[in-house]
């Protein structure tokens, strides 16, 4: 998600944060709030994206180890040979 995602979902969020306190404060309210799903916190979605990179990089290599017909010890000492050179953290 980009910044300008997160910014717009912030503002609307912030938009209904501040609707809801509106009617809070009317004392002849029936406090008509609207409900929607729940917000998931910023963390939960950067933790999702990070899975779903890391499964799309883990499909990514599966296919090329099989196009390539290389098993899995070996990539995985290039892996560890790359990562103790610093060419991947």
């Amino acid at each position: 998600m980009d910044e300008r995602e997160k910014l717009r979902k912030f503002r609307e969020l912030d938009d209904a944060f501040a609707q809801a306190l509106r009617e809070l404060e009317k004392p002849s309210s029936r406090l008509d709030i609207p409900t929607g799903p729940p917000v998931r916190s910023l963390a939960e979605l950067e933790a999702e994206e990070q899975q779903q990179r890391q499964q799309a990089f883990e499909t990514r290599l599966q296919s090329l180890m099989k196009e390539y017909a290389q098993p899995r010890e070996s990539v995985a000492d290039l892996l560890r040979t790359l990562h103790t050179l610093g060419h991947i953290a």
